[in-house]
């Protein structure tokens, strides 16, 4: 294949990916939602260049200069940007299966995908930091050609972080564990290369030579990240050629799965059998499994960093972000498309309609129950006295009787199908904005109240205030859920041709 050839069809699968994106059924829904991710990523630009502008500043006039503080600091950058691409990056194995059947190379069209990754333009996002940042801290000693080799030599490492970070999440779609394997070696060169010892930091020391060099035009340093991102981009290859043929030709094994009979609630009758298709669907389907472990996961994150550290004790409102992000994340990551996982069987849960009902009460009382391990994580700041016994409760409750019936609210407008064992990031690309708009107001709503309720009062008083709010919605409970089932009910023609649809 000659080298025009090559880039006609290069332009070919490029115009092909933005076509299937059209395609969709719910594509009318993606527009609305890529119009309030582009506010989402426009704030966090603009947080980024005051970041940039204000660290500049802060590490100006010390033992050493802005930009060798950032460059000291560059696996921080790396470790940030690695788990975020969880939320955006896939792997390329699943954009070459339409091109099976036709004669195009395997090979070439896995490196057109490795490169598209590569050149991606999700690697120039930390560019709002770097530009404002280099521009106040490095053109005044490196000049301008200096400032363009930072920005390049950075660009470098997130491009290598970027296949570093694929073939862990090509051995993560095999098993969950396998991510612990980047997390055990980044903590590794956090304790053994700046924190283990003061006198010998020689991870810090290396990273600001590094960076040195990408501002004096060393070609070394700059071969270093090109060289290692080539090994990396070819053993992409290789693993994504081997994760083509696996799923293509994967045979299916059914094996004896051990069914939990939890008779313990079958005193409960209807709702205690919906109880247990809950907690099964919690174990065995990928969507709703993955959801759960990742909401675990940032609870036990924020929690063990809140009460270990002081990086938040100066600051009253990442204060009180925590102590509600812990207790509505978990719902707020299932919640947002409830009824959508029952669109899979929703034509047999319609054949008896008080077992919507049902459903309803039974996905209540099992998030309710689910805060319980946000209640346990708490215990880490209550126990170093960050954090009021009464403060966690509240929230708790808060969350219970008001934040899950803002969000049941989205049973009556879901209308598409969740295939429950696709990716957590495919299936996010198909939120509709009610949801966006509803999860945004999950979650920083009552931060606000909160934060507002204290400083108007105190904390014990504002916690008390909103465990009574909390109290009297979950007592409530009966009669909410009884209007969403017949909102439901008024809707469930127009719903049920979304589900079906959505299934196809």
């Amino acid at each position: 294949m000659n080298l025009q050839e090559s880039w006609r069809l290069y332009r070919l699968i490029n115009k092909n990916k933005s076509l299937s994106l059209k395609r969709h059924p719910l594509f009318e829904q993606n527009k609305i939602m890529k119009v309030f991710g582009y506010i989402f990523i426009g704030f966090w630009a603009v947080y980024l260049m005051l970041f940039g502008v204000m660290f500049a500043q802060v590490f100006d006039g010390t033992n050493y200069e802005s930009f060798d503080r950032i460059d000291g600091s560059m696996l921080v950058f790396l470790v940030i940007d690695f788990y975020m691409r969880f939320t955006m990056q896939e792997t390329p194995a699943q954009d070459t299966k339409p091109y099976k059947l036709m004669p195009i190379p395997q090979r070439f069209l896995l490196n057109v995908f490795l490169l598209r990754i590569g050149l991606s333009t999700a690697n120039l996002f930390w560019g709002f930091f770097f530009v404002p940042f280099g521009l106040l801290a490095v053109v005044k000693f490196y000049g301008w050609m200096g400032y363009i080799g930072f920005l390049f030599g950075w660009w470098l490492m997130f491009v290598l972080n970027s296949y570093w970070y694929l073939i862990w999440r090509t051995l993560i779609q095999r098993n969950l564990l396998f991510l612990l394997i980047p997390t055990a070696i980044y903590a590794a060169l956090f304790y053994f290369g700046i924190f283990h010892d003061e006198s010998n930091t020689w991870l810090f020391d290396y990273t600001v030579q590094l960076g040195r060099g990408f501002c004096t035009g060393n070609v070394l340093c700059y071969l270093l990240p090109i060289v290692l991102t080539v090994i990396l981009f070819f053993i992409n290859r290789k693993m994504q050629y081997r994760s083509v043929y696996r799923e293509i030709a994967q045979v299916e094994h059914v094996t004896h799965v051990r069914s939990l009979e939890m008779s313990w609630l079958n005193r409960f009758g209807t709702i205690g059998e919906y109880m247990k298709l809950e907690i099964k669907s919690t174990m065995r389907n990928k969507i709703v499994r993955n959801q759960f472990i990742m909401g675990v996961c940032y609870m036990l994150l924020f929690c063990a960093l809140f009460a270990f550290t002081d990086v938040y004790d100066s600051q009253p409102f990442m204060r009180t972000f925590i102590c509600v992000y812990c207790f509505a994340c978990l719902g707020t990551m299932t919640l947002t498309s409830v009824m959508c996982v029952e669109g899979n069987y929703i034509d047999l849960l319609m054949s008896r309609h008080e077992s919507v009902l049902s459903l309803l009460k039974a996905k209540y009382y099992f998030n309710c129950l689910m805060l319980i391990f946000p209640m346990l994580f708490a215990l880490l700041p209550i126990f170093n006295g960050k954090v009021l016994w009464v403060e966690a409760l509240a929230c708790a409750f808060f969350t219970m009787g008001c934040v899950f019936p803002f969000l049941f609210q989205l049973a009556v407008y879901n209308k598409y199908t969740l295939h429950m064992n696709q990716k957590v990031t495919r299936s996010n690309t198909r939120s509709s904005k009610t949801q966006i708009i509803f999860s945004f107001v999950a979650l920083f709503v009552p931060m606000f109240i909160m934060y507002a309720l204290i400083a108007l009062l105190d904390t014990a008083t504002a916690s008390w205030i909103l465990l009574g709010l909390g109290l009297t919605g979950f007592l409530l409970n009966p009669l909410w859920l009884r209007n969403i089932y017949h909102r439901f009910m008024a809707r469930r023609y127009d719903n049920m041709e979304g589900f079906r649809s959505s299934r196809e």
